[in-house]
């Protein structure tokens, strides 16, 4: 788009909590900083469920422009005319009934992971934006940084080989009962707020499985996975506070271990360990912590008795800075103002089908470990 006035994307926030306040943080920044020309970013409005003061709250606390309007209500946000798309911020079991909301008024919707409880709301979602001819994604931000691209790359070049299997981990050491409330209140345990660690972290260790064994796979081999998990529940709610899933994908007979878990740790202080590990028949290449947020690799070649080294490459340590002082987040707003401008309803590099496919994974998981949410939260019912 050399000499021509960069794309203007107009975003509405729906909620006010603290993933909606580091993602418009990072909207704010300038694209320029992140050497962007082409699309740029506005706040429009943001909407909490409660009141316009407490919507004016959040936009005061992020910097927003005075032009940006704050609403009452979902619906209001919903209704603005001065907004393209939409950023669903609030906990998992509202996704649903709020992308929803927005769509079923035309507006295009970037929803936080996971898009919703299950895959049947998902798959209603994406017959919506179709319907209506609206862009729809997943925030998987993890997809969007420039060195979770470079590493697709690398693996799809062949550069570790044949990739046979691929370990990723997410999990956040905590005095569980005393952070979370004995009462089971926090929303990580709460089952009213379809919590537990596979849905908020766990997806972050599948998107590294997928994105390697799925994703950037011919179309023909990608083929939905077997699946096997065990869980651990919460004494105090029934959630899963532990969960391991091993995936294999018939096509290439590579496995995955996606595990997750809210009482041990991905990062051990004294020791720490890479959290992703991606097994090649010529070498490893391992993902720094943390896993979502990704800044270094590591390559490691592989070396035969017989044959000696067998990649191409030497042993190194890659970093890539995250520019412009932000999180990162900034990412996946770039590639929906490029997908809204060039007319697609969804994006490549995380499309309904790989999203969808992700979710049934989830309620697998989850109803072979016995973790069930209501009734209410597993409908498609609307409103």
């Amino acid at each position: 788009m050399s000499g021509k006035e960069p794309f203007t994307l107009r975003w509405g926030i729906l909620a006010t909590g603290g993933i909606a306040k580091k993602f418009t943080t990072d909207l704010l920044i300038p694209p320029s900083t992140r050497s962007v020309t082409d699309i740029q970013h506005v706040l429009s409005a943001a909407a909490s469920s409660t009141s316009v003061s407490r919507a004016q709250e959040f936009l005061t606390s992020v910097n927003a422009p005075a032009s940006a309007k704050p609403h009452g209500s979902y619906a209001a946000l919903a209704a603005d005319p001065s907004v393209d798309i939409i950023y669903i911020a609030t906990p998992h079991s509202h996704h649903y009934a709020n992308a929803r909301l927005c769509l079923e008024a035309g507006k295009s919707v970037l929803c936080e992971k996971p898009f919703t409880v299950n895959a049947a709301q998902a798959e209603v979602l994406v017959r919506i934006a179709r319907e209506k001819g609206v862009f729809l994604m997943e925030a998987v931000w993890t997809r969007f940084f420039p060195i979770a691209r470079e590493i697709r790359g690398f693996v799809a070049g062949g550069g570790l080989g044949e990739v046979k299997r691929v370990w990723a981990d997410l999990s956040f050491w905590n005095d569980v009962e005393r952070e979370f409330g004995e009462k089971g209140e926090h929303r990580m345990v709460n089952m009213d707020l379809a919590g537990g660690a596979l849905l908020d972290l766990g997806i972050y260790s599948l998107t590294w499985i997928f994105q390697i064994l799925y994703h950037i796979q011919p179309p023909s081999s990608r083929t939905a996975p077997i699946t096997a998990s065990a869980i651990t529940k919460y004494h105090l709610t029934g959630c899963d506070e532990t969960t391991s899933v091993l995936l294999t994908f018939p096509s290439t007979g590579a496995q995955g271990i996606a595990t997750t878990s809210i009482r041990v740790s991905s990062a051990a202080t004294s020791a720490p360990t890479d959290p992703v590990r991606i097994q090649g028949t010529h070498g490893d290449l391992t993902v720094a912590f943390p896993p979502y947020r990704p800044w270094q690799y590591t390559l490691s070649p592989a070396e035969s008795a017989s044959r000696g080294k067998l990649a191409d490459w030497d042993a190194q340590t890659v970093e890539r800075e995250i520019p412009g002082g932000g999180m990162g987040m900034f990412w996946e707003a770039d590639e929906c103002a490029r997908c809204i401008r060039d007319g697609k309803l969804e994006s490549e590099v995380m499309g309904w089908e790989e999203s969808l496919e992700i979710m049934r994974v989830m309620d697998k998981v989850r109803k072979d470990g016995g973790v069930i949410y209501s009734d209410e939260l597993e409908s498609v019912k609307y409103p």
